[in-house]
């Protein structure tokens, strides 16, 4: 398996992106935005002695983002036939849970944000906490997300954040702010580059002026995108996927980067290296759900808890270098992580003091204007 095929994986948020997830579940009837769930239905019972060998799953994730013998050892251990189904980008997964009443789908990996979008439009299964005993192994603060507090809907799998990466042989200065990135010295001009898509895009401009990477003020998006045109005459390049192939060979020396892909940059040069800037910065998530209108939905929590064992989520910290948020994975291997990738002994308590990512509502199209407009000019 190569790092780089994951290229897709995690430039998932299209700059369409926040428009097409409004628009679709504005067209199901329902309202989009802020953390808290409408009113729904009682909550299904589900039986915890169920014969799972006689249910089956759709799940469907991302390419590589999880061990390709995953669902024969679960059957194995559990019972459930498991199919795989891949989407590239949350958009696609997200179009295609709001098509119809049943996709046939059981669970998906979606993003925190769009878990939440989904969830107020009463497609998501409550999590049934009582079934998945291994929610233990997380750390107290994944249950603080703001998208899914308590994780009600919604069990993460992966946590990060974004922050800067850079060649420390190739800088005359160390990098300790977003203004090193989007009001760079005159050594640097010609060989940055930032992220493209639309939460990141906005995310430099909006911490290095004091807003939240959540806002929805017209004055302060008018602001960023202003800061953002002036920044974008010094870039090399707009890049969501080879950032860290040009750091390794020199082409850029700063970049704004997603931690676990400025790790696929340390792992081929060990002068790269990693910083959160002083302003702050985001923590994006990528989660599990289950689909309302699944028909396995104890297999459905079984697998999620499968994959909460220590020995299983330890992979995606292994293969993919993201942080989990399940301290028995991580204490199984970040320890010695860390000492080649240091973002990787990021504790859960720094993570959570950055600014959880949340679904945007009616201001998502006005993030994708401003996203356009300001890479296709």
């Amino acid at each position: 398996m190569h790092r780089d095929d994951r290229a897709a994986r995690r430039a998932k948020w299209s700059l369409a992106g926040a428009a097409v997830l409004t628009l679709t579940l504005a067209a199901c009837g329902g309202t989009v935005g802020g953390s808290e769930n409408p009113a729904s239905p009682p909550v299904e019972t589900l039986n915890p002695t169920a014969d799972l060998s006689s249910q089956s799953l759709v799940v469907s994730n991302w390419a590589d983002y999880m061990p390709e013998d995953l669902p024969a050892k679960f059957q194995k251990a559990a019972g459930p036939k498991v199919t795989v189904t891949h989407h590239a980008t949350n958009e696609e997964i997200v179009a295609k849970l709001t098509a119809s009443g049943n996709s046939g789908i059981d669970v998906a990996f979606v993003s925190g944000q769009f878990a939440q979008a989904l969830a107020e439009q009463g497609l998501l299964e409550p999590i049934h906490h009582d079934l998945i005993p291994n929610l233990a192994n997380l750390y107290p603060e994944a249950t603080e997300l703001s998208y899914d507090k308590g994780n009600r809907i919604s069990v993460p799998y992966t946590w990060g954040t974004t922050g800067l990466c850079y060649r420390s042989d190739l800088l005359d200065f160390t990098p300790s702010s977003w203004k090193d990135l989007i009001e760079p010295r005159a050594s640097v001009k010609g060989k940055t580059t930032m992220l493209a898509t639309e939460r990141w895009l906005m995310l430099p401009a909006q911490k290095a002026l004091g807003f939240s990477a959540n806002s929805t003020d017209p004055a302060q998006l008018d602001q960023v995108k202003e800061k953002l045109v002036a920044a974008k005459k010094t870039l090399l390049a707009f890049d969501d996927t080879t950032f860290y192939e040009r750091l390794v060979s020199g082409e850029a020396v700063l970049v704004e980067a997603w931690d676990g892909w400025c790790n696929y940059g340390i792992a081929k040069n060990k002068n790269i290296k990693f910083v959160v800037p002083k302003e702050g910065s985001d923590l994006w998530a990528d989660t599990m759900v289950i689909l309302k209108s699944s028909k396995n939905k104890e297999a459905a929590h079984a697998f999620i808890n499968y994959i909460l064992d220590a020995d299983v989520h330890s992979w995606a910290v292994e293969n993919i270098l993201y942080k989990v948020p399940n301290k028995a994975a991580m204490d199984k291997v970040a320890p010695e992580l860390a000492k080649e990738y240091p973002n990787m002994g990021m504790t859960s308590a720094e993570l959570l003091k950055q600014e959880s990512l949340v679904d945007l509502g009616e201001a998502a199209p006005t993030y994708t204007k401003i996203a356009t407009e300001i890479t296709s000019s």
